[in-house]
């Protein structure tokens, strides 16, 4: 599907990017491979690894509308993975956040049906569901964004969808590099918000895989969200420390307890496939009817029960400290 084709990734020198990067180089012969961000030392740096001839560095902000259609011109594929995602700092700095989670989703939306290119697919976070915090309502606003985008482009423009999915193991920002830190620097207890504390997990590998498989799959107007484990805190306390002492330290501003990727007031418009669930657009869109029943595979989903809610406290797939410990070590 990318082979011969040019594709752009927003905030293409984060943890994902490099993943997605290499696996498109490694699977398929791209076109154009185009990292769209705005640090020249994080291209700098990706450019020491990712130089294959298909490669292509742009210097430039999802605020500036006016470079993301420069850098989308004859692209056939957009993963828009550009955000600022730290809880407590959008908290601190709201109209940052809204400027680049927001304004900047709608730039990209934009530049795409402008540039007419062929698909894209935004990254979004557990966090859009049933929001509590600012960053969690920037991403479910940039959600509804990208869902209506197909409505905006009409029936012969670009088809946009969404992947939503829980904590990256072992990306930036990700609590394991910063638990392996404090133990490095001798501290004996881990810090912990709450001992009750769960969260959905997913590797970057397979993050990228459900990305590249959405692709294939997408209708427009989709919010995908996989079937993955879910993590107990102290779990991964023990898993990466060998004990469970640690500090309750409090849970930080605007952070649950639990997480939720499709809340029990959407079951109505969700559908259960073999290993992901669709959360339907609760808009029709004027120009087609779409059956997102069937996907562009072939797979078949069927309507969940309706009060279904997907939640991390009550996923029944749970690691434990043995599978964390293991996948621990093959990430590190």
């Amino acid at each position: 599907m990318f082979s011969n084709k040019s594709i752009l990734i927003t905030g293409g020198t984060g943890s994902f990017g490099k993943r997605f990067v290499a696996h498109l180089i490694k699977h398929y012969t791209p076109k154009k491979l185009i990292i769209y961000s705005r640090d020249e030392l994080k291209q700098f740096e990706m450019q020491q690894t990712f130089n294959a001839s298909c490669m292509r560095y742009f210097i430039g902000d999802v605020r500036d509308k006016e470079r993301l259609k420069a850098a989308m011109r004859e692209v056939d594929y957009v993963v828009h993975a550009a955000a600022l995602k730290q809880v407590p700092a959008a908290e601190y700095n709201p109209n940052e956040c809204i400027k680049t989670n927001i304004n900047g989703a709608q730039n990209v939306i934009d530049a795409a049906i402008e540039a007419d290119v062929s698909r894209v697919i935004a990254l979004s976070t557990d966090k859009a569901a049933n929001p509590v915090n600012l960053y969690g309502a920037t991403k479910l606003a940039s959600d509804k964004l990208f869902v209506a985008a197909n409505n905006i482009s009409g029936a012969k423009g670009p088809r946009f969808a969404v992947v939503r999915y829980g904590n990256v193991v072992g990306s930036r920002g990700s609590v394991v590099p910063f638990f392996h830190k404090l133990l490095d620097e001798g501290v004996k207890t881990l810090p912990v918000t709450h001992k009750e504390m769960t969260r959905f997990w997913i590797t970057l590998d397979e993050g990228v895989e459900f990305v590249v498989t959405n692709f294939q799959r997408m209708q427009g107007g989709e919010i995908f969200v996989p079937k993955i484990p879910s993590i107990r805190i102290l779990d991964l306390v023990e898993s990466i420390s060998g004990n469970r002492e640690y500090e309750e330290v409090g849970i930080r501003p605007g952070e649950k307890l639990h997480e939720v990727m499709v809340p029990e007031e959407m079951a109505h418009h969700s559908l259960e496939f073999e290993d992901h669930y669709v959360i339907t657009p609760a808009i029709k869109f004027f120009d087609k009817t779409v059956d997102y029943h069937k996907n562009k595979l072939g797979e078949i989903g069927q309507a969940v029960a309706e009060k279904f809610e997907y939640h991390s406290g009550t996923n029944p797939h749970f690691l434990t400290v043995d599978e964390l410990a293991t996948l621990d070590k093959a990430t590190i």
